[in-house]
């Protein structure tokens, strides 16, 4: 993933980050797989149905930055592939070294 992809898809705050994802459902497992377009591509084993993936995208990127599951919050596109997802307490820095 190079640097300028990263920081276009990740946006610092005062006291937290905002996240543009494109998100993958039903895919083998959770993990981050690189940028799609402006966004980075968060692959999510979940069905797209009632929540379930973005339960789990807000659950992994809890444990990938270290910060609390209810700090993790979908701004827009719940029902979407696009997110912005915003990390209350969360560094850019943390997620950029997590993925590498």
């Amino acid at each position: 993933m190079q640097a300028a992809d990263f920081d276009m898809a990740v946006r610092k705050s005062e006291n937290g980050i905002s996240i543009d994802c494109w998100i993958q459902p039903k895919a083998s497992k959770t993990a981050v797989s690189g940028i799609h377009g402006t966004s980075i591509k968060i692959t999510v084993a979940a069905p797209p149905e009632d929540g379930k993936a973005n339960a789990e995208l807000c659950a992994f990127l809890s444990k990938t930055l270290g910060i609390s599951k209810s700090s993790v919050q979908i701004k827009s596109g719940q029902a979407s592939r696009r997110k912005i997802i915003f990390c209350l307490g969360a560094s850019k820095e943390k997620l950029k070294s997590s993925i590498r």
